[in-house]
């Protein structure tokens, strides 16, 4: 009978085993840049207390998002207001491994300040942006400088109000960074310029690469709007016109077949746009809603994302096709991520949901409060483990591995 026991429960433990799957997650927004996690099996049962915290850390302030990436969490944060620290830890332990320092202004204009962009991890290599547009190439086994530019200084860009935060993507041997007019294009490998668009103010989004009539195309939110830009040799082949105020259009867009979507804060709202042969053709705007800073998740045909700026703030869920709002949760500002058709949620103030990535009502899983402060950056879901960090440089590591 015993051993007919130990049998059951070695089985039992080997298909909880085999179903479960882990990922990195080595740039913004994750493996596929879209706010996507192919992780299965991870821990949805937060009953009991919830899940508990694994590490905690003081990373220094900033926005800075976490890359996960052959068992190490990259991040960056200001330390004493006057140096940004690329920091490398441990992924399971949050033991440091190592990390680079340089001089950068903390720059806390009516917010913490610190740097906004993410780090993106690419084979032994590490890539950083600072929010005065310092670029670093550190390799990822021990933080030692491969390459660094000052591209603030080397090209003249006019600095956007809020510093630049579009962090650096990698397709092929490309280094795109939406810095200058309509983005630059260098060589990961050396640094050097493989094209340039020019010196005006920035958005503050990441690019997006996309497929469209098997070609591919950049989307980039420009400072003044949407601009389609060829990948290869840089230029503007169409634009869509987005006045936002501040000129803070810091939200991914959003592709999907031939439409993109767009979204902004400061009253200005949210718009579809179609990619025809006139260019770039407005389906449908409104102001249901209005992302401040992180981009909505888009599953199953619907959009997820906070809308407005501060704590009273909402979670809002739309339908793409026709903008038509499904669902408002007041006062639950924040950022999020999908992985399982369920959303992991950061509130501004700090606590994580596990929410139904459902159009059909707002309904909650799970909540536990992570820390404290103000928290602008979204959840990182690696292994069965959640990175969070907020304004001030508190970063937590929650364990829900199952």
């Amino acid at each position: 009978m015993r051993g007919t026991t130990i049998a059951a429960m070695l089985l039992a433990c080997m298909g909880t085993c085999a179903a479960y799957e882990g990922s990195d997650w080595p740039s913004w927004r994750g493996l596929k840049r879209d706010s996507t996690s192919p992780e299965k099996g991870w821990k949805t049962d937060w009953s009991g207390g919830g899940p508990k915290q694994l590490w905690s850390k003081q990373i220094g302030k900033g926005c800075s998002a976490f890359a996960v990436a052959g068992g190490r969490a990259f991040v960056l944060g200001n330390e004493k207001g006057s140096t940004d620290v690329v920091y490398a830890f441990d992924a399971k332990t949050g033991q440091e491994v190592w990390r680079h320092e340089y001089p950068c202004p903390l720059d806390p204009k009516y917010y913490f300040g610190g740097p906004s962009a993410s780090p993106v991890v690419d084979g032994d290599k590490v890539y950083t942006l600072s929010k005065d547009a310092q670029l670093f190439c550190l390799n990822a086994a021990d933080g030692k400088v491969v390459w660094q530019r000052d591209m603030a200084k080397e090209k003249g860009l006019k600095r956007p109000e809020w510093g630049y935060a579009g962090s650096p993507y990698i397709k092929g041997q490309a280094l795109l960074l939406n810095l200058g007019t309509a983005g630059l294009c260098v060589d990961k490998s050396t640094g050097k310029d493989i094209w340039f668009s020019g010196a005006d103010a920035s958005g503050y989004a990441t690019p997006v690469i996309f497929t469209h009539n098997k070609q591919e195309f950049i989307a980039l939110f420009a400072a003044k709007g949407l601009a389609i830009v060829n990948p290869e040799r840089g230029g503007v082949l169409s634009q869509f016109e987005w006045k936002t105020q501040y000129d803070v259009n810091a939200a991914d867009p959003i592709v999907s077949g031939d439409t993109i979507f767009i979204s902004s804060d400061y009253g200005t709202g949210c718009a579809l746009v179609r990619i025809g042969a006139q260019g770039l053709q407005e389906v449908w705007r409104n102001k249901a809603m209005q992302n401040h800073m992180s981009p909505c998740v888009f599953h199953e045909g619907h959009l997820y994302g906070g809308s407005g700026n501060g704590d009273a703030a909402d979670l809002v869920c739309i339908e793409l096709a026709t903008g038509a709002e499904k669902w408002r949760r007041p006062r639950t500002n924040g950022q999020g991520i999908l992985a399982e058709g369920k959303l992991l949620h950061i509130t501004q103030r700090g606590e994580l949901l596990l929410l139904e990535a459902s159009p059909a009502a707002y309904k909650e899983l799970g909540r536990v409060q992570v820390f404290g402060g103000t928290c602008f950056t979204m959840p990182v879901l690696s292994h069965g483990l959640v990175y969070c960090r907020n304004g001030d440089g508190n970063a937590v590591c929650v364990d829900l591995r199952p």
